[in-house]
């Protein structure tokens, strides 16, 4: 399906029978599709939305701000015949799951984050990161991640984002011989959106006080070396209505390491609301 917007037209791929749930990403859709279990598409219906400029999403990704998001985000659940919809936002795109969600309370039922900081600041977010990785991880892991980065082209101008991606799964993977290229073959990627999601969209951006008044569902991966679980700790008073979740036996992605637990808490979350 393809959803004209104002300046773009949004790539949606459709699955599942249940409750509509936009599921945003930044690299295409097919890794997302590949990775969120089949298995939720009895209680859920993913829609899986290539943000403008990203994916096979047309439009110029400058042009793309929190408000512009939220009026693509309408025309896509107008699109699917949706009242109402969940959002789904893995890593930071949780902070553009939680900023339509900000702008359209009553389009949007619950939120599902998973991966997600509470800041943009991605300099002090991998100054906590790299700290975890350096205390935490094991010897193994450790020397992983050195044979990983050692292999990579040695002028950074000839490293994708998909062998970048690849190269640091000992920081994204509880295993850290977890082969994820499968899971990203067709990945779709945009360098100018990243530059702009990373950079003008999100680098100030701040849990706000406002944030997250609806259920939400957050998922935090205890081997997650990019985001430190620990990163909510203290935040999460402020927001009685967020459901923490932490996976044993995941990194980054719970989803595609945990797809049977996964499921079931998902589910049992939505049972109880």
């Amino acid at each position: 399906m393809r959803v004209a917007v104002a300046g773009a037209e949004i790539h949606v791929v459709t699955r599942g029978a249940g409750l509509p749930c936009l599921v945003l990403s930044s690299i295409g859709t097919r890794p997302f599709e590949k990775q969120l279990p089949a298995e939720l598409d009895q209680s859920l219906q993913p829609c899986f939305v290539d943000l403008r400029g990203s994916g096979r999403s047309t439009g110029d990704p400058a042009t793309l701000d929190f408000d512009v998001l939220a009026q693509d985000l309408e025309a896509v659940r107008r699109a699917i015949g949706a009242e109402r919809v969940l959002v789904f936002g893995h890593s930071i795109l949780g902070a553009l799951a939680v900023e339509y969600a900000r702008r359209c309370p009553e389009s949007v039922s619950r939120l599902i984050l998973v991966g997600t900081p509470p800041s943009g600041d991605m300099a002090q977010l991998a100054a906590a990161a790299s700290a975890f990785f350096e205390q935490d991880a094991s010897q193994d892991r450790k020397q992983q991640l050195a044979k990983n980065l050692a292999s990579l082209p040695p002028d950074p101008r000839q490293i994708s984002t998909e062998q970048l991606l690849l190269s640091q799964t000992p920081k994204r993977f509880s295993d850290p011989r977890f082969d994820a290229a499968p899971y990203f073959a067709e990945a779709e990627v945009n360098r100018d959106f990243f530059m702009h999601l990373m950079g003008k969209l999100t680098a100030a951006w701040q849990l706000p006080a406002d944030a997250l008044a609806l259920p939400t569902l957050l998922a935090l991966g205890r081997h997650d070396y990019v985001l430190p679980h620990f990163s909510w700790d203290g935040v999460l008073d402020r927001y009685p209505r967020v459901t923490r979740q932490l996976f044993e036996h995941s990194g980054h992605q719970p989803f595609l390491e945990e797809p049977e637990r996964f499921c079931s808490v998902v589910n049992a979350w939505l049972a109880g609301q």
